[in-house]
């Protein structure tokens, strides 16, 4: 299967460059997805731009507006947009090479595959992935998509290279504000050492193709149940623990008495994409 490029650019290491291809890493085409029904007629919702003073407008004769002030805004076209010209739109120029272990998971945002866009490329690509593999760390470039100038993680992913988009510092909150509430008591170490006991009875390999979504398949078997004219049945909500039965939940956990699953053997080895 043919896979249309996200964005098509240059890959520039000091002075080596060659022309490449970004691809999205994942699929969501399989997700479940929903229209907007008027249940008196059945019939799906159309959204229609419109003026409120004029009415109904077409899409083609629209542009982009920049609210300065409540209710003014700068207008811009999109050849205005297109005025603004960065190195970033057509070449990601890896800037540094970091250790992965400096980056914070919580900036690694979306996967992508960059790989050369065309046979001559492959020397000069092949060249700079080499290197980067022979680096051990993780090299930074820019791009621009989707309006946005994005800060790339670039590291070597089979044949090719998996560049990751990281978020910037503005879009990620500060820990603190959320856990500043947690207390700093100590809980029990009799109860850790019991949970600790329950984590190792738990422990085995990442396989991803053990995990499945299993709302959208809740879905999908709700959608199916609807279309037989059966009524669908709701869960009963868990029963939050107290400090009064912690402990005895706990204890029955270990001792296999909860509702989880044991830990199955792995399906071979470990799955990677590349």
């Amino acid at each position: 299967m043919a896979y249309r490029p996200t964005w098509q650019g240059h890959l520039k290491l000091s002075l080596v460059t060659c022309p490449v291809a970004l691809y999205t890493a994942t699929n969501a085409g399989g997700d479940v997805h929903f229209n907007l029904i008027n249940p008196k007629t059945n019939n799906r919702i159309r959204m229609i731009t419109t003026d409120p003073d004029t009415g109904p407008i077409e899409r083609s004769e629209l542009v982009k507006g920049y609210e300065v002030e409540k209710g003014k805004y700068i207008l811009l076209s999109d050849e205005d947009i297109k005025s603004v010209k960065l190195e970033s739109t057509k070449t990601i120029d890896i800037e540094r090479f970091v250790p992965a272990a400096d980056i914070d998971r919580v900036y690694w945002d979306h996967p992508y595959y960059l790989a050369p866009d065309g046979k001559l490329a492959q020397e000069a690509f092949g060249v700079i992935r080499e290197a980067m593999e022979r680096s051990g760390q993780i090299a930074l470039g820019r791009v621009v998509l989707s309006t946005r100038e994005r800060l790339l993680a670039l590291e070597p992913r089979g044949k090719g290279i998996l560049a990751t988009s990281l978020r910037t510092d503005d879009e990620v909150r500060k820990a603190d504000d959320i856990f500043g509430s947690i207390s700093n008591g100590k809980p029990d170490a009799g109860m850790i050492a019991i949970a600790e006991k329950i984590i190792e009875q738990r422990e085995g390999p990442f396989d991803p193709s053990q995990f499945v979504d299993r709302y959208e398949q809740a879905l999908r078997d709700l959608i199916a149940e609807k279309q037989k004219g059966h009524k669908p049945v709701a869960a009963a909500e868990p029963a939050d623990s107290n400090v009064v039965d912690l402990m005895s939940a706990l204890r029955a956990s270990l001792e296999g008495k909860g509702t989880a699953k044991s830990k199955s053997p792995a399906k071979g080895k470990t799955r990677r994409a590349g």
